[in-house]
């Protein structure tokens, strides 16, 4: 999704290109991209005899989609519970945590279209 994103749409090899070593095969990328298709992330145009990919969905929306996932399956959709846990494993960048502080102090109150998570305090 990163190259997908990064170059707005792409043929199997150019992705293939643009990953990092080492390269995946191109049957794999090639793979990827049509389980990301079935998924609703991606589409594609015929091109010629190639396939181009294009992204259906930002950055922003796969990532939200991610952490509602990450929330909903293994912190029973406690955003504390995922909070706690993070800064409970590793020792957290002191400027890591002053920006994580601000973020807090900043952030608005639960709006009525956001459902809660659940407390796991009470």
């Amino acid at each position: 999704m990163r190259v997908l994103w990064a170059r707005g749409r792409g043929t199997v090899g150019e992705v293939v290109s643009d990953l990092p070593a080492p390269k995946p095969a191109y049957n794999t990328v090639l793979t990827m991209l049509r389980i990301l298709e079935q998924k609703g992330h991606v589409t594609h145009e015929k091109d010629g005899r190639a396939f181009t990919y294009m992204p259906l969905v930002d950055h922003g929306q796969a990532r939200r989609r991610a952490v509602s996932h990450l929330l909903q399956r293994f912190f029973d959709d406690s955003a504390e519970l995922l909070v706690l846990d993070l800064l409970g494993h590793d020792s957290v960048d002191p400027d890591d945590m002053r920006r994580i502080r601000e973020l807090i102090a900043k952030a608005p109150a639960a709006s009525p279209d956001r459902p809660k998570g659940r407390n796991p305090r009470r």
